[in-house]
């Protein structure tokens, strides 16, 4: 199995990036947020990989941290998620995110990546409850009453809830920050994006 691909960016598609490893070029499917992290044509990346093996096709999936492949493998073993369908979720919704809604139970989150309606974003949450942990190993995260205002307050300015999930998970977790100092933090993230 290759665990693992190391070598040239040759170039970026939509949802692929080529890479020359040795000579031979590689299309390594895989999530916007990895096409974001690993840089441009002609630099040097590493992905961690996942060889998808059916008996009519050989695909390869990789991404830019083990995190992003440990949640893709997850969320295959899902009835119903195919590879696919893996690489909308994380391609909408970062890592980070992705864990707070589970555990959080955001069906509504998971309901605005395409092709994944109420029905399917349910059946995520009933089967990763618990199954998806931060990468520091501690206790799955479940999201505080001010991650919620916080949320509630983006949505209220307009950002969908994907795009407020996102900023939040980007904003450091200090206890001395207030809701509202919070909401300014994510406001910043967001116009950074």
């Amino acid at each position: 199995m290759i665990a693992g691909l190391k070598g040239r960016i040759e170039r970026t598609l939509g949802d692929a990036v080529l890479v020359d490893v040795g000579g031979v070029i590689y299309r390594v499917n895989t999530s916007a947020a990895t096409l974001e992290d690993i840089g441009q044509a002609g630099e040097d990346v590493r992905l961690f990989t996942h060889l998808y093996v059916r008996e009519d096709q050989l695909t390869m999936f990789g991404f830019a941290s083990a995190d992003e492949l440990r949640l893709f493998e997850t969320l295959i073993g899902v009835s119903g998620v195919g590879p696919r369908l893996a690489l909308s979720i994380l391609s909408r919704v970062r890592p980070e995110a992705l864990e707070l809604a589970i555990n959080g139970e955001n069906a509504e989150l998971l309901a605005t990546v395409p092709g994944v309606g109420r029905k399917t974003a349910g059946r995520l949450i009933l089967e990763l409850r618990g199954k998806i942990v931060p990468s520091s190993g501690g206790a799955p995260s479940v999201p505080s009453r001010e991650d919620a205002e916080v949320v509630e307050a983006l949505r209220s300015l307009g950002y969908t809830t994907a795009e407020a999930h996102g900023a939040l998970v980007r904003v450091p977790r200090d206890p001395e920050l207030t809701v509202e100092d919070r909401v300014v933090a994510a406001l910043r993230e967001l116009a950074e994006a």
